[in-house]
């Protein structure tokens, strides 16, 4: 059975608890300390009701948190990484790229992810412009964290770059989007979020999903080595 939990903790405290190279894989999202904290987190663009988000600590990562990441996890993907590549101080050839698709607004048209894996850069294409998002049918993803990205981007990255059977590791658990991805593919995950607040809205939206995804699915999928992602599972443990 999967193992996905969160915790409302300093990622740094979480981490020094752990042995060399616990996590197959970390996909993480660290503040930038561009200004962007998310207490202005309306729609610059004008195109949809403005949106007050609790502000967030806006401070990048320091050396220590790289060190601490590089250690206890073999791959990494840290989005942001164009902001702070000193101190990561490691080349990368596989960058990955979101474009937002954003059109004539004020909103980056893209974010750029550095990755440990071997490569070309590669492209993933969503909407994501103030309260405009990628159709998805009768889905919409109704924003609860000023620095959140979309399901469908963690899923696209699961699907590329995490094995069956993987453990996956989120610092700076934010929204959770990260959490529920890894759930719908079948994988281990462990997330960290320091804001308390964060945390149970967050906390809530997984366990409504998870609620949502018993209803429809069956069956009783297992992780064998070699074989595919495990289809998630109601039950599954949580903080």
């Amino acid at each position: 059975m999967p193992e996905n939990v969160a915790y409302n903790m300093d990622c740094m405290e979480y981490m020094r608890t752990l042995p060399d190279k616990a996590f197959d894989l970390a996909v993480v999202d660290p503040m930038y300390g561009i200004g962007e904290n998310g207490a202005k987190s309306g729609s610059r663009a004008k195109l949809a009701k403005r949106i007050d988000y609790k502000p967030v600590n806006d401070t990048p990562p320091c050396r220590e948190y790289f060190l601490e990441l590089f250690r206890v996890s073999k791959n990494q993907i840290i989005w942001g990484a164009n902001h702070f590549v000193e101190a990561i101080s490691k080349n990368a050839s596989c960058w990955l790229v979101w474009d937002k698709d954003n059109g004539n607004t004020s909103y980056s048209d893209c974010e750029l992810a550095w990755t440990s894996f071997p490569g070309a850069v590669r492209k993933f294409k969503y909407l994501w412009a103030g309260m405009r998002q990628e159709k998805q049918g009768a889905l919409h993803q109704y924003r609860i964290h000023p620095c959140e990205k979309p399901i469908a981007l963690y899923s696209w990255i699961f699907s590329r770059y995490a094995k069956p059977c993987d453990r996956i590791l989120d610092t700076h658990l934010g929204s959770g989007s990260s959490r529920i991805a890894a759930y719908d593919a079948g994988l281990d995950f462990v997330g960290c979020e320091i804001d308390p607040d964060y945390f149970e809205a967050q906390e809530a939206r997984y366990q409504a999903h998870i609620a949502q995804m018993s209803l429809f699915e069956g069956g009783d999928d297992t992780c064998a080595a070699g074989g595919k992602l495990r289809k998630a599972r109601k039950g599954e443990r949580t903080a």
